[in-house]
């Protein structure tokens, strides 16, 4: 008699297992790739001034660098997310790091505002792909218990990174001019391709679904868990391959819905948190504080955004996530009104400030872990991405349209109550996902 061959669901054998180091190496790797991604995206925001005043350009000059950027990130997110669930994940994560640094090691050597502009644009391309991708590629190696606690603390890189590049930039501009910083925004990516190249493993859900690989599939699975006899298996996923547009799998009946929720909430979030990392110390500042006080207050807004994130992922992971996510969204309309009811309160508003950042950047976070946990493996790497490329058009119009109402001469508490109406809009939207196709894991916790 002869044995009956077996198979192997992949996901569920992650799901049977401890946590072990090649998983926990890939969430450390994919947290290098989004640190050094925030600290490139932030970092042009601090070597403006020293680059306005280099070139003695006029502040409006500047604008076109910034949404360069923004608009390279929105198009990178658009691009890469299909080449990833077309040609894997590891390899686009390494062409997008490889791109961002060059473009931004480039950057430094600009000779002109118009040069600057195309290739902060190019590396906002590269920037754009990273973020979304180091997401998906993290959630393919999660178990689905911890899956939203992992995504999330991986993800507080990008703030980390974020904060990092302020502190750096605050420095290095100060001994060796505003260019060091970008050169130093595009050799720490390149330094972290070997890691990458060696280190990083591709996604085993990929693999089995794509039919490639089926021995590195073993030996990567055996690494997770060595005990395993994983000798005659035939390893499987709960999916099947996609072929076509990749765009086009997002609007298949059981996911059109849910796609456009979660379109629309990744808009409307992302417009808030612009808005506020754009303008709050320039509104704050407009009641009479002082620009560095100002700042220090809105630092809490990315303090709070990190601890935010890591306080969601177990809840998450716990209940439903669209439904702890309503609750957040809707504690963070509350939190964005409060902060123009506060600004005659300097204790009130430092916790209205960080109260936006748990709420309103710690959701966004979540969202992302949402999306991941939502799509299924052909269509992951598109379905996070193109929600971030959409919710980068909401941070071109939140990176303006304080602006606008400043303008308008809007006080600060009816602002604030505008500000918080996205929330409001992202927490309805929420809760009614909850019975939305493929969440059907939702119900389940």
């Amino acid at each position: 008699m002869t044995n009956a061959p077996r198979t192997l669901d992949v996901q569920q054998f992650l799901n049977a297992h401890k946590l072990s180091w090649t998983q926990i190496s890939t969430l450390i790797l994919c947290f290098l790739i989004v640190a050094v991604d925030g600290f490139d995206t932030a970092s042009i925001g601090f070597i403006a001034p020293a680059i306005r005043a280099e070139w003695g350009l006029s502040p409006s000059a500047l604008a076109p660098v910034f949404g360069a950027g923004l608009g390279g990130l929105m198009a990178g997110a658009f691009l890469f997310g299909p080449l990833a669930d077309r040609f894997g994940r590891k390899t686009i994560l390494m062409v997008c790091v490889a791109f961002f640094g060059l473009a931004s090691l480039a950057s430094a050597y600009s000779t002109s505002l118009e040069m600057l502009i195309a290739l902060r644009f190019l590396t906002g391309l590269g920037l754009g792909g990273a973020m979304p991708n180091s997401v998906t590629l993290s959630s393919e190696y999660a178990p689905e218990r911890t899956r939203s606690m992992l995504v999330m603390t991986m993800f507080c890189g990008f703030t980390i990174g974020s904060a990092l590049g302020g502190v750096a930039a605050a420095h290095i501009v100060a001994e060796w001019g505003w260019r060091a910083v970008l050169e130093i925004g595009g050799i720490l990516p390149l330094m972290l391709l070997p890691l990458l190249a060696f280190g990083l493993p591709e996604s085993v859900r990929y693999l089995v679904m794509k039919s490639h690989k089926p021995e590195q599939v073993r030996k990567t699975l055996q690494r997770i868990a060595p005990q395993a006899d994983l000798r005659d298996v035939t390893f499987t996923v709960a999916e099947q391959a996609h072929t076509g547009f990749p765009v086009k799998h997002l609007f298949a009946p059981a996911l059109r819905v849910g796609t456009l929720k979660l379109w629309l909430t990744f808009f409307m979030c992302l417009l808030v948190i612009y808005l506020l990392s754009s303008w709050l110390p320039t509104l704050i500042s407009s009641t009479g504080m002082s620009l560095k006080d100002a700042s220090l207050v809105t630092a809490m807004f990315q303090v709070g955004g990190t601890l935010g994130a890591i306080a969601l992922g177990p809840l998450m992971d716990r209940f439903s996530p669209t439904r702890v996510l309503a609750v957040v969204y809707g504690l963070a309309a509350i939190c964005t009104w409060l902060i123009g009811q506060s600004t005659g309160n300097t204790v009130l508003l430092v916790l209205a400030v960080f109260g936006a950042g748990v709420t309103v950047s710690g959701g966004q976070v979540g969202a992302n872990a949402l999306a991941a946990a939502f799509y299924p493996t052909a269509s992951r790497a598109t379905g996070v991405s193109w929600a971030s490329g959409i919710g980068r058009i909401g941070s071109v119009l939140g990176s303006m349209a304080g602006g606008w109402m400043m303008a308008a001469g809007i006080g600060m508490p009816t602002l604030f109550l505008i500000v918080g109406i996205p929330c409001l809009i992202a927490g309805i939207t929420m809760l009614t996902m909850t019975h939305v196709g493929r969440v059907t894991w939702v119900d389940a916790h």
